[in-house]
């Protein structure tokens, strides 16, 4: 199970997120695990990699999956987008 469940019900999106600090960034194979987890979900699903710094961020970032978000806590309103089609929300 990831870290943390949010269900954004507005827009019918369950957003994943899981601490680099308990068990890493969200990279392939992380994600194809959750993806197998949550296939009977209704909702989009969002997966987010949680980090305390942006410097502890910089190590992790050649493994971060395409098509996922990180956030960092010391920059709390803003979110980076491992993708190029558009911003936050899941893929299909």
């Amino acid at each position: 199970m990831p870290d943390v469940i949010f269900l954004y019900g507005e827009k019918n999106w369950l957003i994943l997120v899981e601490s680099v600090t308990s068990h890493g960034p969200v990279d392939g194979k992380r994600h194809h695990e959750l993806s197998k987890l949550f296939s009977d979900s209704t909702a989009g699903i969002v997966y987010v990699t949680a980090f305390p710094t942006r410097t502890l961020m910089a190590g992790f970032l050649s493994g971060i999956a395409w098509e996922t978000e990180a956030w960092v806590s010391e920059s709390p309103s803003h979110l980076i987008h491992f993708n190029g089609d558009r911003f936050l929300g899941p893929h299909n």
